[in-house]
């Protein structure tokens, strides 16, 4: 049996004309870029990171596996939340988004200031796995 409820809302789409005003259209229109949110704005700048660092250290990075991952799965002995994880052995990294992104002490919290913050935990990271200062990894993308 039909609902009595069922035919009390009209169906008007999603693009109703409201108002004499037109079309609905999308929020950003054409002539803009989608908007991103944060974990899409992060992962793209891991891989943006990881591609350059592979360019620049292609032998030494050639079998090095990234993973990002949300948390670590706990908390270090003396409280200190992780950041990454080096696994030399298996020649693995592991990114942790969340305290990356929440934990991390910005002067100015903007757009750039939060890619540097993710490019340096990535060349932190890589720099760890082996064995180098992250200066040295990049020194023309890292200084001015």
């Amino acid at each position: 049996m039909d609902s009595p409820f069922a035919t009390s809302v009209p169906n008007r789409g999603l693009s109703r004309d409201r108002h004499g005003r037109g079309m609905r259209g999308p929020v950003t229109g054409p002539h803009l870029p989608q908007l991103r949110g944060r974990y899409e704005t992060f992962m793209m700048t891991v891989a943006h990171t990881v591609d350059y660092l592979r360019s620049m250290w292609s032998e030494e990075l050639a079998d090095v596996h990234f993973d990002v991952a949300p948390t670590p799965p706990r908390v270090s002995v003396n409280g200190v939340v992780e950041r990454w994880k080096v696994d030399h052995e298996r020649r693995r990294i592991v990114l942790y988004r969340v305290p990356i992104q929440r934990m991390s002490k910005l002067h100015k919290d903007d757009a750039l200031h939060r890619q540097m913050m993710v490019e340096s935990v990535v060349f932190r990271a890589v720099a760890e796995l082996l064995g180098k200062d992250p200066w040295d990894l990049g020194p023309e993308r890292l200084r001015p």
